[in-house]
C-alpha cells in the first residue's frame, strides 16, 4: 500500500502532538514540585507566631466536658452533641465532629489559661503579643436561643487588663439566620503584665423547653502571637 504525502504529515503531527502533550504533563509535575518545595521551606521558616497553638483544652466537646469549669449548668445541663444535631445546621470544618449545647436555663463554661505553665516567659508577655480569640455558635431550627462570650486578659493576680464582652445575642429562627456564626477579636495594646486569660461562654434557648435547645458552641480557640 502506498501512504500519500498527506499520511505521513498527519503521522508526524500527531507524534509531534503527543511530545509535546507529554513534554507538558512533565513541565506541570515539576512546576508541582517546585511549588510544594517552596511551600514546605516557608512552612519550616515561618515564626511560631505564625503557627500560633490554641490554648483552649478540648474545644469542641471530643473529651466530653473535660477541662471546663461549669460555671452555670442550669436546665437539663450542658450537654456534647454529634454535628449537626437534631435540627442543626452544618459546620463549616469537617474535622469538627462535636459541639457543647446548652438547655432551658443559664448554662456557662470557662476555661482560664495559665500562659507561663503553657510556656511563654515574662519577658514574651510584656512585649504585649497580640490575642486572638474566636467562637462559633449556632442556634436550631425549632426553637430560639441566646449567647454569650466574656474574654478577659489577666495580670498575676488576676485582675483585668483588657476585657472583650460583646452584647449578648438573641436568635430567633423565624426571623434569624441561626447556623454557625463566628465571633472573634484580637487584643493588643493592653500594657505589661499579662499571665492569664479566662475564656467564658454559653447561653440558652429561649421556650424553656426540658433537654437542650438552647445555644450551641464549639471550635472556641484562644492564640497568643508571641
Amino acid at each position: 500500500m502506498l501512504i500519500g504525502d498527506h499520511q505521513v504529515l498527519w503521522c508526524v503531527c500527531q507524534r509531534n502532538k503527543r511530545r509535546e502533550g507529554v513534554e507538558a504533563r512533565k513541565r506541570q509535575r515539576e512546576s508541582a514540585r517546585e511549588k510544594q518545595l517552596r511551600l514546605s521551606q516557608t512552612v519550616e521558616l515561618l515564626p511560631s507566631s505564625v503557627m500560633a497553638r490554641n490554648l483552649l483544652k478540648n474545644p469542641c466537646g471530643e473529651e466530653q466536658l473535660e477541662f471546663w469549669e461549669l460555671t452555670e449548668n442550669g436546665g437539663s445541663e450542658w450537654h456534647v452533641e454529634e454535628l449537626p444535631g437534631d435540627c442543626g445546621h452544618a459546620y463549616c470544618d469537617e474535622a469538627v465532629t462535636k459541639y457543647f449545647a446548652t438547655s432551658f436555663e443559664l448554662c456557662v463554661k470557662k476555661q482560664v489559661v495559665d500562659l507561663l505553665a503553657e510556656g511563654f516567659s515574662p519577658d514574651d508577655l510584656d512585649a504585649q503579643p497580640a490575642v486572638t480569640v474566636e467562637d462559633w455558635y449556632s442556634g436550631r431550627s425549632d426553637c430560639g436561643c441566646t449567647y454569650q462570650l466574656s474574654v478577659s486578659l489577666l495580670d498575676e493576680n488576676q485582675e483585668v487588663l483588657q476585657e472583650f464582652k460583646p452584647e449578648n445575642v438573641t436568635l430567633d429562627p423565624d426571623s434569624d439566620d441561626c447556623s454557625w456564626r463566628q465571633v472573634t477579636r484580637t487584643f493588643s495594646d493592653y500594657g505589661p503584665g499579662l499571665r492569664f486569660i479566662s475564656f467564658e461562654h454559653g447561653g440558652q434557648d429561649t421556650k424553656f423547653w426540658d433537654g437542650w435547645f438552647g445555644v450551641r458552641v464549639t471550635g472556641s480557640s484562644v492564640t497568643v502571637q508571641a
